[in-house]
C-alpha cells in the first residue's frame, strides 16, 4: 500500500514511524495517509479525463471523518451522502452543496428538507412514497427538487451478498421496468424535476461485465424516457470499484472509463460516480498492540487490544486484512500460524485464523492493512469500549482528527431516572 513504507525495519505512515503515533495516541488507533488518498484520487480522475470526464462524489459512508472528507474535497471531490448526518458532515467539511448527491432508501421528510435547504445537486429517489414525500416538502418550500429516480437494473454484481444492491431481491431502487410509469408520475407532482437517472449495483466489484450489463440497460432506459419527452441530462452510475485486500484484482479504471465512454457517452449526459472504498480503503491502517500470546493444544492465539467493535469487517463479512508487524522481522525469520483475536466477549471477535506470524510477543505493534474504508465508520462502543482515535498524516506531520473519548464523555448522554438516582 502506498503511504505505508518500511524504513529501517519500522513501518511508517508516510514519514512518521508508527511507534511514534502509538506513543502519542495510545492503541488501538486508525491512521490515514494524505498521499495515498491523493494518489487514489489522481488515478481515478486521470482515467476518466482521458475518456469521459465525470463528477466524482465521494461516498461518505466509507469514511466520514471530517479531515478525510476535506482532504478529498480539496482535491475536487463532491460527496455522496446517505443520511442527514452525512449531509451535515459533507457541508461542514467544505464540500460545495452543488457537488452533493443524496442517496438512501429511507430518507425522512426532515432529511429531505435539509437537502433542499442546502441546495444540493441532486436527490436520488428510491420509491414512489419517497417521491411523493419529497414533492410535499418541496412544494411547502416553494422550490423545485432536482431528482434522479434510482432504478434497480436486476444485475448481479458478482460480489458478496451483503454488499450487492442491484438485483430484484435487494431493497434499493425501483424496478427498471416500472421506471417509465414512475417518471410519468414524477412529471405530475409539484416541486419535482425528474432530470436524472441513478443506479448502484454493489461494492467491491472486480469485473467490468456487471457494470457493462447495468449501464447498457440504463442507457436503453434513458433513450426510452427521452422519446417520451423526459429531458434526462444526468446519469448517476454509482460506485463499487474494488481494491486489493488479499489477491483480488482491483477494478480496471481505464477499462471502466472506456466502458462509460462507449455505452453512455453518446447520450451526452453529465455522469456522476460515487467512489468510496477505492479512494480511502488502502489509505488507512488500524494499529493495535499485542496483549497476550496464548498457547493452547489445539491452536495458538494472539490477543490484541483492537476488537470487532473497532474493525467489524472480518466478523461481519469474513473479510481479509493483511496483518503487518510494525517492526519488520529479520529476513528468514520463521513464522507459525496464529489466530489473531480481540478482547470482546464474542467468539466472532476474530481478525484472522491460522495467520502466519513471526514470533509475536506481548507489547508488539501490529497493523491491519486496507482499513481506511468501513473501519472507523462502522465502529461501535460495544463492551463499553471507546471509539478509537483517528490520525491523519501528511508527510512528516500528523494530527489527531478524532480523539479517544473518555468514560465520562461516553456516558454524558445517559441519565438515571429519579427512582434510581442517589442509590
Amino acid at each position: 500500500m502506498s503511504g505505508f513504507p518500511y524504513h529501517d525495519g519500522v513501518l511508517h505512515a508516510e514519514d512518521v514511524p508508527l511507534p511514534v503515533l502509538a506513543e502519542a495516541v495510545g492503541t488501538p488507533f486508525y491512521v490515514y495517509s494524505t498521499a495515498a488518498m491523493a494518489t487514489a484520487w489522481r488515478d481515478l480522475v486521470e482515467a476518466f479525463d482521458r475518456h469521459y470526464p465525470v463528477m466524482p462524489c465521494y461516498a461518505v459512508k466509507a469514511n466520514g471523518n471530517l479531515a478525510v472528507i476535506r482532504t478529498l474535497a480539496r482535491l475536487g471531490a463532491g460527496a455522496d451522502v446517505v443520511s442527514g448526518g452525512e449531509l451535515r458532515r459533507a457541508l461542514a467539511a467544505g464540500v460545495p452543496p452543488d457537488r452533493i448527491v443524496f442517496s438512501s432508501v429511507g430518507k425522512t421528510k426532515e432529511e429531505l428538507a435539509a437537502a433542499l435547504d442546502a441546495g444540493i445537486h441532486q436527490i436520488n429517489v428510491e420509491s414512489v412514497p419517497e417521491l411523493k414525500a419529497l414533492s410535499e416538502v418541496a412544494a411547502d418550500r416553494g422550490v423545485t427538487a432536482p431528482v434522479a429516480i434510482r432504478v434497480n437494473p436486476d444485475v448481479d454484481a458478482m460480489t458478496l451478498a451483503q454488499i450487492t444492491t442491484g438485483t430484484r431481491d435487494n431493497k434499493f431502487g425501483i424496478d427498471i421496468e416500472q421506471a417509465p410509469e414512475v417518471y410519468a408520475l414524477a412529471r405530475t407532482l409539484p416541486g419535482i424535476d425528474p432530470c436524472a437517472l441513478a443506479m448502484h449495483i454493489g461494492s467491491q466489484i472486480t469485473r467490468l461485465e456487471p457494470f457493462r450489463d447495468a449501464y447498457t440497460r440504463v442507457a436503453g432506459l434513458t433513450r426510452a424516457l427521452r422519446s417520451q419527452g423526459f429531458p434526462i441530462s444526468r446519469l448517476d452510475l454509482g460506485g463499487g470499484f474494488a481494491i486489493t485486500y488479499r489477491d483480488e484484482t482491483p477494478t480496471d479504471l481505464t477499462g471502466f472509463a472506456r466502458l462509460i465512454r462507449d455505452i453512455v457517452g453518446p447520450l451526452g449526459c453529465q455522469v456522476i460516480l460515487e467512489p468510496g472504498r477505492v479512494l480511502v480503503g488502502n489509505a488507512g491502517l488500524l494499529v493495535t498492540r499485542v496483549i497476550y500470546v496464548k498457547t493452547e493444544l489445539a491452536r495458538d492465539f494472539v490477543i490484541v487490544d483492537g476488537a470487532m467493535n473497532d474493525l467489524i469487517r472480518p466478523a461481519l463479512y469474513k473479510a481479509w486484512h493483511d496483518i503487518l508487524p510494525v517492526r519488520e522481522p529479520p529476513p528468514g525469520a520463521p513464522a507459525a500460524p496464529y489466530d489473531v483475536v480481540g478482547p470482546v466477549c464474542e467468539s466472532s471477535d476474530s481478525f484472522a485464523q491460522a495467520r502466519p506470524l513471526a514470533a509475536p510477543a506481548a507489547g508488539d505493534l501490529l497493523a491491519f492493512a486496507s482499513a481506511g474504508a468501513y473501519g472507523a465508520s462502522m465502529a461501535s462502543t460495544y463492551n463499553a469500549r471507546p471509539l478509537v482515535p483517528e490520525v491523519l498524516v501528511d508527510g512528516h506531520r500528523f494530527a489527531i482528527v478524532r480523539k479517544r473519548p473518555t468514560f465520562e464523555e461516553m456516558v454524558a448522554l445517559e441519565t438515571l431516572p429519579p427512582w434510581l438516582d442517589g442509590g
